[in-house]
This record gives C-alpha cells, sequence and structure tokens, in this order.
C-alpha cells in the first residue's frame, strides 16, 4: 500500500522557494525560514508567492512530487508534475469510455450514489450524536429524501437526468446544514452554498476544502495513470480537472464537510479570523488559514478501515485508494466502480 507523506504549505505572500541539495529552502526577504527534505513530501502547496526556482520544480518533476500554485483566496492557478504515470493502454480506455455516453452514465451513478450515501450519513450521524439539540425528525426526513434520490439515480437513463438529480438532493442536504453548526452560531450561519465569491465564513471554508480535496484527487488521479482532466459526469472544460471532480462528489460531505463542521462545533476557529471585501467576498486571514491546513493535515493522517477493501488506511489516501479502484474497473478487472460508502 502507498505510504501517505506530508504536504508542505506556503501561505505567507513573501516567500521563494530553493533547491539545496535534497532539500527544499524556503526564504524570506533573503533569509533562510526553515529546510525540509524533499524525501518526506508528495507535494509543496503555495498561496500567494515569490516564485520558486527552475532546479526545484527540476527535482520535484524528477522526483515525482507534486508542485501546486493556489492564489492567496485558494483558486487553483497552475500545477507543475513530471511525465504522467502508467500505462498508456489504461488511457486510451479512459477516453474510449468517456465517449461512451452508456460507460460514463455507469460510472457517474456510482459517484452520485456515494455521495448521496455519505450525504445522508453525515445527517443521520448528527441525528443519532445530539437527538436533543437537533430537530431529528427533519433530518430522519431529508434523510428519506436522500435515499429516493439514491434509488431514481440508479435508475436514471441520460446523464442530464442524473445532473438534476444530483443537483436537487444537494439542495436538500444544504437545506439542514446549518442545523449541524452547534457552536458560534452567531458567527457561522448557514443560508445558502455560495462560491466564486464565497459570501460567507462557512462558505470560505467549504470552497477552502474543496479546493484541496480536488488536488488531492487529481494527484491521486495521475499517480495511478489516469488522466485527471477527462471525466465521466463532468464535461470537458479547458483548466478543470473533471475527473477529479467526479471522483471528489463522494467525499466531499465525509471529507470536508465534516471536517469543516468539527472546526466550528469544536471552536478551534473562530470569526475574527475572516474579513469580508469590498466584493463581498469572505476570505480567510493567513493565522485562520495556516490553522485549516494544519488541521487539514491532521485528519489526513487519521487512520480509518476502508468500507470496500477491509484495510486499514489513512484518511488522506482515500482518493488515492479510490483512482486505484477506479482504474482497475476501467481496465476490466472490476464489474463496476465501488464508490467509498463510509459508515
Amino acid at each position: 500500500m502507498r505510504k501517505l507523506k506530508n504536504t508542505l504549505y506556503i501561505t505567507a505572500p513573501d516567500v521563494y522557494l530553493s533547491l539545496e541539495g535534497e532539500n527544499v529552502v524556503v526564504l524570506m526577504e533573503d533569509n533562510v525560514k526553515s529546510r525540509c527534505p524533499l524525501h518526506h513530501l508528495e507535494s509543496i502547496v503555495t498561496f500567494g508567492f515569490r516564485g520558486v526556482s527552475p532546479a526545484l520544480m527540476a527535482k520535484c518533476a524528477s522526483d515525482g512530487i507534486d508542485l501546486c500554485f493556489l492564489s492567496g483566496t485558494g483558486r487553483f492557478l497552475a500545477r507543475i508534475s513530471g511525465p504522467m504515470q502508467g500505462n498508456v493502454l489504461l488511457r486510451r480506455e479512459q477516453y474510449r469510455q468517456a465517449d461512451d455516453a452508456s460507460a460514463s452514465l455507469s460510472a457517474a451513478k456510482s459517484f452520485i450514489i456515494g455521495k448521496l450515501y455519505n450525504s445522508k450519513y453525515v445527517l443521520e450521524r448528527a441525528a443519532r450524536d445530539y437527538p436533543m439539540r437537533l430537530d431529528v425528525e427533519q433530518l430522519k426526513d431529508i434523510s428519506g429524501q436522500l435515499s429516493t434520490a439514491m434509488h431514481n439515480a440508479q435508475n436514471c437513463t441520460a446523464m442530464d437526468q442524473l445532473r438534476g438529480l444530483e443537483g436537487e438532493a444537494a439542495a436538500r442536504y444544504f437545506s439542514v446544514f446549518d442545523s449541524l453548526i452547534l457552536q458560534q452560531k452567531e458567527d457561522f450561519c448557514f443560508t445558502v452554498r455560495n462560491k466564486r465569491p464565497p459570501l460567507d465564513n462557512i462558505n470560505a471554508m467549504l470552497s477552502f476544502a474543496y479546493s484541496l480535496l480536488t488536488g488531492m484527487c487529481a494527484s491521486a488521479l495521475e499517480t495511478v495513470g489516469l488522466d485527471p482532466c477527462v471525466g465521466f459526469m463532468h464535461t470537458d472544460r479547458p483548466g478543470r480537472k473533471s475527473l477529479a471532480l467526479d471522483i471528489m462528489e463522494e467525499l466531499r460531505s465525509v471529507y470536508a464537510d465534516r471536517f469543516v463542521l468539527s472546526l466550528i462545533n469544536k471552536r478551534v476557529i473562530s470569526a475574527k479570523g475572516f474579513r469580508k471585501m469590498e466584493s463581498g467576498a469572505v476570505l480567510m486571514d493567513d493565522d485562520t488559514r495556516k490553522l485549516f491546513l494544519s488541521e487539514w493535515q491532521k485528519r489526513k493522517q487519521e487512520v480509518i478501515v476502508h468500507p470496500f477493501l477491509k484495510e486499514k488506511i489513512e484518511w488522506g489516501l482515500i482518493p488515492f485508494v479510490q483512482a486505484q479502484l477506479l482504474s482497475r474497473m476501467i481496465r476490466g478487472d472490476l464489474d463496476a466502480y465501488p464508490p467509498f460508502l463510509w459508515k
């Protein structure tokens, strides 16, 4: 099984990264702030940076270390990676299946059924853990609607029909999301999912978590030899990691949403760490973003039992395992893609 390595996050805007031997050197105002051995890293993510030396870029590419550039708000800008891994025959089969309406629909159904199942889990887990503080009947009602949506998804005969069903189910799920916030209600109030830009504290955290998760999924797909830009449900668009967005769907609620809720309910993050721009966009400040990333790293290292493989692995390896399972389905080793169904 693949070993989970670390991700180096660079959040300060005036940092320059360079290579020294087998180490990445973090420079600020030409002073060395830290060194990190490259063999401990699987990726480097930078937010608002002065630059990265060509030598470090080449080293990361040759050693298979993902180098990802994000804006100060967490918006994806670019990635540097080495030659695509894996068998070219696997990617050719991926492209064939992506162009086949029936094969694409079959894979997309698995992604969405996984998403609906895990969304149900989040609601049912909350109702079970906090029956005296939540409207249990309301949560059960939405959970029942998601169960119906799962059944309908299995019977969809067209991709547009599946997309419409997924959109309606997501709206139902988010209609009760605010009730899952048990602490700091005056500062963290959720009304509707919004993005580009996020307009409140919770949406700012959700968008940031989804960006990080998308990057993990894209790296996992490239590692197993798949093209993260050619998806089954999400259509091709220049610059969009469509297949990464596909497999991320089943992980949104149990990976990103639960993580955001835990930061709020455990009072790890407070409202003073956010600022509202003139445009209406809400952003995390540097200290809050660093804290968010620190907790994200801790969550990635937590060990769980994978529901399909029945093996103990870290949360951070879930995208890699799902990418492996997807590649097996594309090769024909599995009859269907087994989505991550958290229990």
